[in-house]
């Protein structure tokens, strides 16, 4: 029988993450006391751990501020691609030359 997906909010994930970083169990007794996969606890002790500065008024996040070379490089290639496939059907007769 599979199981249904749980979705934690974020005072369970600080719970056992913190449980985690104190140490006192192993991950395999935390999975077990938390019913959660070893690999989840430990990918939200790195989150806790990496964004600890952030609770005392620490740098914002970087995915915040969109790099802003990447999204004209991506825009340009988008544009690129548009214009070769409207050529392209164009020259199949799927689309009128007219616009």
């Amino acid at each position: 029988m599979k199981r249904t997906r749980r979705n934690h909010g974020a005072s369970f994930k600080a719970q056992v993450a913190l449980a985690a970083v104190k140490g006192d169990k192993t991950l395999a007794e935390l999975a077990e006391q938390f019913r959660v996969h070893p690999t989840q606890i430990t990918e939200w002790k790195q989150q806790l751990l990496a964004r600890a500065a952030d609770v005392f008024g620490g740098s914002k996040l970087t995915a915040e501020t969109p790099d802003l070379k990447t999204l004209h490089a991506k825009i340009g290639q988008l544009a690129l691609e548009n214009d070769f496939l409207e050529g392209a059907l164009t020259k199949a007769g799927l689309l009128s030359a007219k616009r």
